[in-house]
This record gives C-alpha cells, sequence and structure tokens, in this order.
C-alpha cells in the first residue's frame, strides 16, 4: 500500500531520530561513560553524620561520655545509603564507572572482634576469632594493618589481649591451649603454656610485673611473672560444672582488669558477679547480683578502670556499660541492644587508654566502638565554666545558680 504524504513524513521523522541517536551513541561513547560516571558519583556520594552530639548523660547534664567513632577495617557509614539499585551497579560496572568502593577487591574487615589493647603510640589493636588475625587500627590515619595467621604466627581461636609498658603483645589462644607473646616490632618471641587448659582475657600489671590470664575451663585465674613468665600461682578452685559460687572462686571468669593500686577485678561471669582481688591474690571483696536493674548483671563480660578508679562493666547478655565508684555506686548506664552508635550487639569487652579513650568490642556486627571518658576535673571545669556563663546572664551573680549533679542510679543497686 502506498503511503500518503502525511504519513511518509511521520515516517520520515521516526528514521531520522533513530539515525540521530544511533549516531550519537557511536560518536560519543566517552561523553555517555562520563555522565555515568557523574550519575553514579551522585548516587554513590555518602551522607554526613555528626557524631559530636551523641553523649551520656543527655543535655543539659554535663556530657561525661563522647561518641567519637567506629572500626570495622572498612571506610564504610555506620547508616546505609540504600539509594542504589542492583541494576544501576550492573550498568556502572558495564560502562566502566563502577566506584573505588564498588571494586572486586576484597577488604578485610571485622568479623568476630573480641580481645582489645592499645600500644604506646595509640595503635589500637584488636583480636578477631573468626577472621584468624589481630587488626592493628591507627587511630589518627584509620589505615589498618594485621597480624595474620599462618603469615606472621599460627592462630586457631584468639581472644584475649594485653599490651605492657615495652609494646609486648600478649595473646590468648584457647585453641591452642597457650598465649603467644610478640615484641614492639610484631615479631612471635615466647609462648606461654604451663598451667593453662582454655585461657580467655589477659591483664598486665606494670607495676607489679604479673599476667594474669583468665582460664574459663578451669574456673580459675593463673597469675604469671610477666617478665619470665613463669606460673606464681593460682587464683580459685577447679570445678567440675562451673558451679562455684563461694567468695574467691569463679565459674567461668571472663574480663580482667588492674587498678592504680594493683588490684585485681574479675568478671565472674555466670555468677553474675565482680570479684577483687589484691596483687598478692587475696580476695578483698565482691560486688553484683542477677538482675536487669540499674546496677545489676547480667553475663558480665567486659571490664576495665578510667584514670579516676571508676569501674566500666560491659554486660554481655544486656548489651550495656554500667559505670560505678570505688563504693559500687552506680553513676552512668549506656548502650543497649541495636546497631546505632553507642548501641550493642554482643558486647564483650571493653578497654580504657592512657587518652580516657573508651574502646567496646561486639561480635555480632563485627565493630568496636570509640567514646570519649570526660574525667572528673574536666566535668569541674566545665561546670564552673557553666556557672559563672550563667552568673553574668543573671546579673553578676544577683541569681543563685544550682551545681549541675553527677548522674546516679534511679534505683536501689545490689548489695555485695
Amino acid at each position: 500500500m502506498a503511503f500518503t504524504g502525511a504519513r511518509w513524513m511521520h515516517n520520515r521523522k521516526i528514521v531520522f531520530g533513530i539515525a540521530v541517536v544511533l549516531l550519537l551513541a557511536i560518536a560519543s561513547p566517552a561523553a555517555f561513560a562520563k555522565k555515568k560516571k557523574q550519575d553514579a558519583t551522585q548516587t554513590k556520594k555518602a551522607p554526613v553524620i555528626d557524631y559530636s552530639n551523641i553523649v551520656w548523660p543527655n543535655p543539659p547534664a554535663i556530657a561525661r561520655i563522647r561518641y567519637q567513632s567506629f572500626y570495622a577495617a572498612e571506610k564504610i557509614s555506620q547508616v546505609e545509603e540504600g539509594t542504589q539499585t542492583k541494576k544501576a551497579k550492573w550498568m556502572d560496572r558495564l560502562a566502566g564507572t563502577q566506584p573505588a568502593s564498588e571494586s572486586t577487591k576484597v577488604l578485610f574487615q571485622l568479623g568476630e572482634p573480641y580481645g582489645i589493647a592499645v600500644d604506646s603510640k595509640n595503635n589500637l589493636y584488636v583480636a578477631d576469632q573468626k577472621v584468624g588475625a589481630i587488626f592493628i587500627f591507627n587511630t589518627e590515619t584509620r589505615e589498618v594493618e594485621l597480624i595474620k595467621n599462618k603469615v606472621h604466627a599460627h592462630f586457631v581461636r584468639i581472644i584475649g589481649l594485653a599490651m605492657d609498658d615495652g609494646d609486648r603483645l600478649f595473646v590468648s589462644d584457647p585453641g591452642l591451649r597457650h598465649v603467644l607473646v610478640f615484641d614492639a616490632t610484631h615479631k612471635a618471641t615466647d609462648v606461654i603454656t604451663d598451667g593453662m587448659v582454655e585461657p580467655g582475657s589477659l591483664a598486665i600489671d606494670r607495676e607489679n610485673r604479673l599476667l594474669y590470664v583468665s582460664d574459663v575451663n578451669q574456673d580459675q585465674v593463673l597469675v604469671y611473672d610477666a617478665d619470665t613468665l613463669k606460673l606464681k600461682r593460682r587464683m580459685g578452685t577447679v570445678g567440675k560444672n562451673h558451679e562455684l559460687t563461694s567468695q574467691g572462686d569463679f565459674a567461668k571468669p571472663s574480663g580482667l582488669a588492674v587498678d592504680s593500686e594493683g588490684n585485681l577485678y574479675v568478671c565472674d561471669t555466670l555468677n553474675d558477679r565482680i570479684e577483687v582481688f589484691d596483687a598478692d591474690g587475696k580476695f578483698m571483696s565482691a560486688y553484683g547480683k542477677n538482675g536487669d536493674g540499674p546496677g545489676y548483671f547480667a553475663r558480665p563480660k567486659g571490664i576495665a578502670i578510667d584514670g579516676d578508679g571508676h569501674i566500666w562493666v560491659a554486660d554481655g547478655m544486656q548489651d550495656r556499660v554500667q559505670v560505678f565508684n570505688s563504693q559500687w555506686q552506680l553513676l552512668i548506664t549506656f548502650g543497649g541492644h541495636g546497631l546505632l552508635p553507642g548501641q550493642f550487639q554482643g558486647l564483650v569487652q571493653i578497654a580504657i587508654d592512657k587518652n580516657n579513650r573508651v574502646f567496646t568490642s561486639e561480635i555480632y556486627p563485627g565493630r568496636v566502638q570509640q567514646f570519649r571518658y570526660v574525667t572528673d576535673a574536666e566535668a569541674d571545669k566545665l561546670k564552673k565554666e557553666r556557672e559563672e556563663q550563667l552568673q553574668k546572664k543573671a546579673g553578676g551573680g544577683q541569681k543563685e545558680v544550682q551545681p549541675v549533679a553527677a548522674p546516679t542510679a534511679s534505683a536501689e543497686t545490689p548489695k555485695s
């Protein structure tokens, strides 16, 4: 059938349009790829997240704990962007405009972090029992290096870390029933095996030159000379079914910490309490009962002492951190189940360094979070500055300003 004039003109426009599209596609692939790259860059742009306002307690109280950052090996955001579809990513790979973060190169990432330690250069060490390596994070540049299994040492299941004042690193491996010792250059130099069955958490008493090792199988804490690495004594009685509840004994002891006076704090995990001993191993006191209220514990696993002598306890079942003074009065609590900053999923360990940075490790998201403890002296200074500002606003001190009290527990805390 012959075309009419109008139909012929219509079809001619269609053919012309198709020809133009094909010409542009053939003649300008670089422009097309450039546009795809721009679109991908705009779509992949990471959101800017301000963590500086995450503090405990909430304003207007003076902040005593500030959230700072987290570590997971890759430079990723804790907030998923969710703006790119699978189709878009496939098209980016086809066009050669795939972002570097989406490359096929596999980066190491935390799997099940457990033990934590900090060296004299402020580097963060994290033992990962799933990856089978010790991650070393530069906390300034965020760069990562690893002490790898079958490269620098042989690991089966690494759990505990401790660092002495010469940057010797102690690493417990219950899979091999020993503690490895690395020098400051990360070279394995010694191994401790005497008396161990299932070594877990570690702690160093730098003044008295003692290495403490919790053995969850034997329900004991083993004490070694930190220099000769010889076994000095055992603390606690060997249990059969982790049933011992008497003072000075343990049921699956885990986290360990040493205060400025050389006293040892032990997380007696199955008994939901903390036991305290002096540097000679003599029992001093115990605190804690099972429960989910303020001041109670449900499987405490990690413990640390800050520069003001406050006791920080990481609760594995309740995924929270509670901070006590030396009289076991509850000062503040933070955490709870979740993946947001300051929440936890499988909380296991806590450590505090000389710069008042607080690090927590949690197994399920494969994450270490970093907080900053505001010391008593810093809080007093902030409180004084606030009072002076309020007095100026009130007309040179005509109005009395009430001091800001430290946060306390909202319910009665358990007795020892």
